[in-house]
């Protein structure tokens, strides 16, 4: 993805703090200083040097910008079936571009200032033209990694069943056969697209197992799944599987995806061998809370399942080494009625370490997307994407849920009004 900044040229600054936390080695650094060059960081130090204009976010850990790896900006809550066939089949374009705009809006002064948006429910390849409106300063949002629409078969998708004659959005791109799939993804490339996503099963899956996981079918045979994988690891496109289901997950794991979605049936089995592949895991917990409530009771029991499922899921790629990364499926809840950084406390609660959380949202979600060293750390030569929160992530994720100040590519985008006016540079 071309990352270039729009804005204009911007002094050496020196970023003051309490502490600087290293997302890496899960601890504090003895340095207090980070030293930045245009979007760059340059290096961290003690002290601010001479021709650095100082910033002082205060008596504030600064952190490295957070990653969100599982977004939807194009829908804002979808909790009643209902919701979701509004929001694709009777909201105009503009009014659904409206929201996403505030929801990205929203993200950045939460904190993250990267996503990757995997999939735009029925808005065509809206998230790509938003990615490039980043891009190039015309709105004010995260750097974003985009999907465009999902890749789903006949009748596997929750848009159908209505009249027979009517031809109307389903939310995704409908295929079937090994070379439709070839097509679909090399289409999808041919408009810009940062990863392939695939539904390997549909929704939560059928039934739950007496193992505690859940089960239903694939949505494809393994020639079709092999096909769109093969085609977009050809032409160096990642692949992201919603797979929920045992035989979903078995699915995706042998056509050789990328990352697994929402999990919420990872078997030991499973487990082991998406850690000897190197295939990442995105759990999405707070949506799957969310789309348990009580009042969702529309959408099957298999949801209040799926809860369960998901953390015997999550404790097994644990156990086994694979690589968690830090997902919350906003957009499917309100992008304002719940923190997305309420996903640390609930990785937390399942028996990952404060520090392992942090590094879902840093270190290992900059590796999932292909941009290790650049984004989720505080080291010379990464992206100057800061975050200053008042208490201790290493000793409460809670305090990611209240973050101060976001700094993006070296700029203060939110908590303005918390930082000491910059003053002239040291030494000057």
């Amino acid at each position: 993805m071309d990352d270039q900044s729009a804005a204009p040229h911007a002094p050496r600054v020196a970023f003051t703090g309490s502490r600087i936390l290293d997302a890496a080695g899960g601890r504090y650094l003895d340095e207090c200083v980070v030293l930045v060059e245009d979007d760059r960081i340059l290096d961290v130090a003690r002290s601010v040097p001479q021709d650095f204009v100082p910033v002082d976010l205060g008596d504030r850990t600064i952190a490295p910008g957070l990653i969100d790896g599982h977004t939807h900006v194009y829908l804002h809550g979808n909790l009643l079936r209902t919701d979701f066939e509004r929001q694709i089949l009777k909201e105009y374009p503009s009014y659904r571009t409206a929201h996403a705009v505030q929801a990205l809006q929203t993200t950045l002064a939460a904190g993250f200032t990267t996503i990757r948006d995997l999939e735009t429910e029925g808005a065509g390849y809206g998230d790509v033209g938003l990615r490039d409106a980043l891009v190039q300063g015309v709105i004010r949002g995260p750097r974003m990694l985009t999907a465009g629409p999902a890749l789903s078969s006949t009748g596997s998708y929750p848009i159908a069943r209505f009249r027979p004659d009517w031809r109307y959005p389903v939310g995704v791109d409908v295929v079937d056969g090994p070379d439709a799939c070839r097509r679909i993804v090399r289409e999808q490339v041919s408009y810009g697209v940062d990863w392939i996503k695939v539904y390997a099963n549909a929704g939560a899956g059928v039934a739950l197992r007496s193992d505690g996981l859940i089960d239903g079918p694939p949505n494809w045979t393994a020639e079709e799944l092999g096909a769109i994988v093969d085609e977009a690891h050809r032409l160096s496109r990642p692949v992201a599987a919603h797979a929920t289901s045992v035989q979903g997950v078995e699915a995706a794991i042998a056509a050789g995806v990328d990352s697994i979605e929402h999990g919420y049936s990872v078997s030991p089995a499973s487990a082991r061998e998406m850690a000897a592949r190197g295939i990442f895991f995105s759990p999405t917990i707070v949506a799957t809370k969310y789309c348990a409530l009580p009042r969702s009771a529309e959408r099957g029991r298999v949801w209040a399942d799926a809860l369960e499922a998901q953390a015997i899921s999550v404790r097994n790629a644990a156990d086994a080494g694979v690589r968690i990364v830090f997902g919350t499926d906003v957009g499917c809840f309100p992008w304002t009625e719940i923190a997305q950084a309420t996903e640390f406390q609930n990785l937390v609660d399942l028996g990952i370490s404060p520090a392992d959380a942090v590094r879902t949202a840093t270190t290992a979600a900059a590796a999932a997307l292909g941009l290790g060293g650049e984004i989720g750390i505080i080291a010379p030569g990464a992206y100057a994407d800061l975050i200053a929160v008042s208490s201790d992530p290493l000793a409460d994720p809670g305090a990611l849920t209240a973050v101060d100040v976001v700094v993006q590519r070296g700029r203060v985008v939110a908590g303005q009004h918390l930082v000491e006016p910059t003053g002239t540079p040291a030494g000057a």
